[in-house]
């Protein structure tokens, strides 16, 4: 109990950088979920398969 009084401002930063980096991986899968990503493209204007390229 002493190293979690000792360090709970460490255990509370980390506690929400963890939660910020999984919102952003969940926020980022559903994207590409949704085809709302544009993956392998060097630009999007080029890609004929992309839904962000210009067709």
């Amino acid at each position: 109990m002493p190293f979690i009084v000792e360090n709970i401002g460490t255990i509370v930063v980390a506690v929400i950088l963890i939660a910020i980096v999984a919102l952003i991986v969940w926020s980022m899968r559903k994207d590409k979920k949704n085809g709302k990503t544009c993956s392998g493209c060097s630009g999007c204007s080029g890609c004929s398969g992309c839904s962000h390229g210009g067709q």
